[in-house]
């Protein structure tokens, strides 16, 4: 049993599952390597760090995380209107998910919401932004974080 609880200046380690309303997997460490990260580092959205604060090792619990701590309402100013010429190829369809370039010049993912004959309309929202999500976590290890 470790005397270190999760919070400030942490290091943890854990097995996660992410799942939606209807029960289904979005997510999960459970058939590979646990997670490890340092609470607060930003890799957890903050919803999914606070139900966890003062857990340790070998705690398990699920907690609804909803979408505000999530990953956002959905925002229909993300849902961008796209020529259809800009589109090469005959291959579109609803639920694609395509790479798009941004003001920045990086990577932007984007869902094929819906096509017309003469546009596409492109959700940048996030693929979880406006659900409510089930976090389930298995806490392996709690430690202090070394820094070297």
């Amino acid at each position: 049993m470790s005397e270190y609880r999760i919070g400030d200046g942490m290091e943890v380690t854990l097995h996660f599952t992410l799942k939606l309303e209807d029960g289904s997997v979005v997510d999960s460490t459970r058939d590979k390597q646990p997670a490890t990260f340092q609470y607060g580092d930003g890799n957890l959205p903050p919803g999914f760090e606070s139900p966890i604060k003062g857990l340790t090792d070998g705690d398990t619990g699920s907690y609804t995380i909803p979408p505000e701590h999530a990953f956002g309402q959905h925002n229909p100013q993300n849902v961008q209107r796209i020529p259809r010429d800009s589109f090469e190829g005959p291959e579109l369809e609803e639920g694609l998910v395509m790479s798009f370039a941004d003001a920045a010049g990086g990577e932007l993912p984007g869902v094929i919401a819906s096509i017309d004959d003469t546009h596409v309309d492109v959700d940048f929202n996030h693929p979880l932004a406006g659900r409510t999500l089930t976090f389930e976590v298995e806490v392996l290890e709690v430690k202090p974080v070394t820094t070297h």
